[in-house]
């Protein structure tokens, strides 16, 4: 039965051939119409994709800086793990101390910002007669006309009303800055609490594309680098809290008030790589003239000698010690780090130069030696 079955099966007709011509000779590469057609379009994407890049730059900025505050602060995480609870709990315990610091530096500075700035207003004129008292301050007021133009254009602004209309723009601007900012530091927020909690996850799925023969190696020197980023962040908090504590004694002698909102101020100025001291050193210098010209002066100039003393002594020992780069090299890579990429550049030039030794030291040099 089953032989006659094939027998009577018919084989299927094949499909008709179609006859699309004869194919033409390749196309020549080395004409001229087709390497610059080619050049176009390449160049045509790259622009499609710097355009691309240059309007999600913002995104990847905070991309960037909630990595390095998850970075920065997963030692302290560690810390906590050590003591037998989970990473999860870990995580919670650090933003929970992170936002209770935020709430306590919003109650403590705010109301003493705004009532040293009507302070500072309801002052001005009192303060521009004293600077007339200095003979030589005298001297350049009656050769340039500083002192005599600045209390003319005080008068003109309080007396034509145009305080009020320039402080209502101010105040829409100010709003409107409050709301991006604000904005911003709850995407870097929770950014950086997923960076955080799944850094381990991340590191092991960023090993998996070495080659398995490498991958313990490179785990270990990603470790490393996420080590160094980390002691990078505990320097920054060391360094700052001494300026916090400097500027608290300071105020202290000289009388300041709400010293410990300066402080606090300070503090988180410290943290901003290059020009944080020159925000803090405004705001302190600012608050002193509130009280007099010579308070002032001395209040500036104690700071600036601090900065000198921070910028060249405590500054390059503490992140030569933690970080085994050397003074000159944290310098040039705050300044390099600065001009390329602003804020950003400042926060990741010290880390990203001492990730840069670590490598050199455990791959490129043992290299050498051996050659």
């Amino acid at each position: 039965m089953a032989i006659s079955d094939r027998i009577k099966r018919k084989p299927k007709a094949s499909a008709p051939i179609t006859d699309f011509g004869t194919q033409g000779h390749p196309l020549d590469r080395s004409h001229p119409f087709y390497f610059g057609f080619i050049a176009t379009l390449g160049a045509l994407v790259a622009i499609v994709l710097m355009r691309a890049l240059a309007s999600t730059s913002q995104i990847f900025v905070l991309i960037i800086v909630a990595l390095f505050l998850a970075t920065g602060l997963n030692p302290a995480v560690v810390a906590i793990q050590k003591r037998g609870i989970s990473r999860t709990n870990a995580v919670a315990i650090i933003f929970i101390s992170v936002i209770f610091f935020v709430a306590f530096f919003i109650a403590v500075v705010i109301p003493p910002v705004v009532s040293q700035g009507t302070q500072l207003i309801n002052s001005a004129p009192n303060l521009l007669k004293e600077l007339e008292t200095n003979s030589t301050i005298a001297n350049l007021n009656s050769q340039f006309g500083i002192i005599d133009t600045l209390q003319n254009k005080l008068t003109e602004i309080t007396s034509d009303g145009t305080l009020i209309i320039s402080a209502f723009g101010g105040v829409i601007g100010v709003g409107k800055s409050v709301l991006s900012g604000t904005f911003t530091a709850l995407t870097i927020l929770i950014l950086t609490l997923y960076f955080i909690t799944s850094l381990p996850q991340m590191v092991d799925l960023g090993v998996r594309f070495a080659p398995a023969s490498r991958r313990d190696r490179v785990s270990r020197l990603t470790n490393a680098v996420i080590s160094r980023v980390g002691s990078f962040v505990g320097s920054q908090i060391v360094i700052a809290a001494m300026a916090s504590v400097f500027v608290l004694a300071l105020s202290l002698v000289l009388g300041l008030p709400s010293p410990i909102a300066i402080a606090m101020i300070v503090l988180v100025c410290g943290l901003i790589p290059l020009i944080g001291h020159f925000i803090g050193s405004s705001v302190v210098t600012i608050i002193a003239l509130t009280q007099s010209v010579t308070i002032g002066v001395i209040a500036f100039i104690a700071y600036v000698v601090y900065v000198q003393v921070e910028n060249y002594i405590v500054t390059p020992r503490i992140m030569k010690r933690t970080l085994a780069v050397p003074g000159a090299v944290t310098i040039i890579a705050a300044l390099i780090g600065t001009s390329l990429l602003g804020l950003v550049g400042g926060l990741l030039a010290v880390p990203i130069a001492a990730s840069i030794i670590l490598i050199l030291d455990e791959v490129v040099f043992p290299r050498a030696d051996n050659s």
